[in-house]
């Protein structure tokens, strides 16, 4: 078993999963407690236009995605700070006009026969090292924002008119955690795949929260939980030889059923 550890594309794929991981796990934390699972998924599905026009353009498709999801982000944000009346519906048009420009991109894209599913479900296996040098700064940068405003995202996040007592700019922390979501969901799409990303965000931290008294806290069981469900998910993968993304999340319910079930 330990000998396919001597392959670069499982010790990449190994590599990329911890990154992912300890972003999610980071991530996630602030997802849940901000009670923004749904804007993360438009987030999330808004991407896949980022991906076609990269697709389409040339460009790297991690920046393509990676432009196109904060933008969405700010949008969003933009939205509902200022009319939350329908929100469901306009996330439900975001998500979808993303996921269709990113495929018309694709179809007028001449020449382009690659299989897409691995954007939609993950595959971690084929990630290179450029993915992985993205994927570090990604994390260092995420964590660097974290810890410089931990207190006034800890305060936003549990108490936005207490922030905003104290004069802290809620609306812009808010924007800010938003975008953190789409690096992160950008991030993880090589590992889960936009469809099951938010999964990864929120399964860890789910269990975590039974765990953890703090934010701070709850930040590094769910990283930690993140890159045992992915080594797990990478090696069920591997020894029967199914979707990496797939095998990540069923290791993930599991446990937390298993969890679930004996604190009964």
């Amino acid at each position: 078993m330990f000998e396919v550890l001597q392959y670069d594309f499982i010790q990449n794929a190994l590599i990329a999963g911890v990154l992912i991981s300890i972003a999610a796990g980071i991530i996630g934390s602030l997802v849940v407690v901000n009670k923004i699972t749904f804007l993360t998924g438009g987030i999330a599905h808004s991407s896949y236009g980022g991906i076609g026009l990269a697709i389409y353009t040339g460009i790297p498709v991690l920046f393509g995605a990676t432009v196109f999801a904060v933008i969405t982000a700010v949008l969003i944000a933009i939205i509902t700070l200022n009319n939350r009346n329908r929100i469901d519906a306009i996330i439900g048009m975001m998500w979808a006009s993303g996921m269709a420009i990113g495929i018309i991109f694709v179809d007028l894209t001449s020449g382009y026969n690659v299989d897409l599913m691995s954007y939609l479900f993950g595959s971690i296996i084929a990630v290179s090292s450029e993915d992985i040098k993205y994927m570090f700064v990604m994390d260092i940068f995420i964590i660097a924002v974290i810890i410089y405003f931990y207190k006034e995202i800890l305060a936003v996040s549990y108490d936005s008119e207490f922030a905003t007592l104290r004069g802290i700019n809620v609306k812009f922390f808010y924007t800010l955690i938003l975008i953190l979501a789409a690096l992160c969901v950008v991030a993880a799409i090589k590992a889960v795949g936009l469809i099951l990303v938010i999964a990864l965000l929120t399964i860890p931290t789910y269990l975590a929260e039974s765990f953890a008294s703090k934010l701070s806290s709850m930040m590094i069981i769910s990283s930690i939980l993140a890159i045992v469900f992915t080594i797990l998910g990478l090696v069920l993968s591997y020894m029967y030889d199914i979707s990496s993304g797939a095998s990540i999340i069923m290791v993930a319910v599991l446990v937390l059923a298993l969890v679930k079930i004996f604190k009964r």
